[in-house]
């Protein structure tokens, strides 16, 4: 299994979130993988294991929302994070066009 992954859920529409691009990246910028979210708003992103760190993962929220036709306030949500063991990460980022939520999650 890939060392992490992410759901996207449209808080406003109560369904995933296809085809946002989220990278994952050192904290520094350095890119270490990019990809776009699934049919069901799900993706996995870079290796099997990330040394411990600080990361983060930018999701593309303002291309997603105009691709809906929707107003929106923030045109990227950037999540940074640190990684101290080898456990599975999974990042789920609850998201309306104006607000965000996102955990540490299972």
């Amino acid at each position: 299994m890939t060392h992490l992954t992410t759901h996207i859920l449209d808080a406003v529409s109560g369904t995933p979130a296809p085809g946002v691009t989220v990278t994952l990246s050192h904290l520094d910028g350095a890119t270490i993988d990019a990809a776009a979210t699934d049919a069901d708003g799900r993706l996995a992103l870079g290796p099997e294991r990330l040394d411990d760190g600080d990361y983060a993962l930018t999701f593309a929220t303002g291309a997603y929302f105009r691709a809906k036709g929707t107003a929106s306030f923030h045109p990227v949500v950037t999540v940074a994070f640190t990684v101290s063991n080898d456990a599975h990460l999974h990042v789920p980022l609850l998201l309306s066009p104006f607000a965000y939520s996102t955990y540490r999650g299972s």
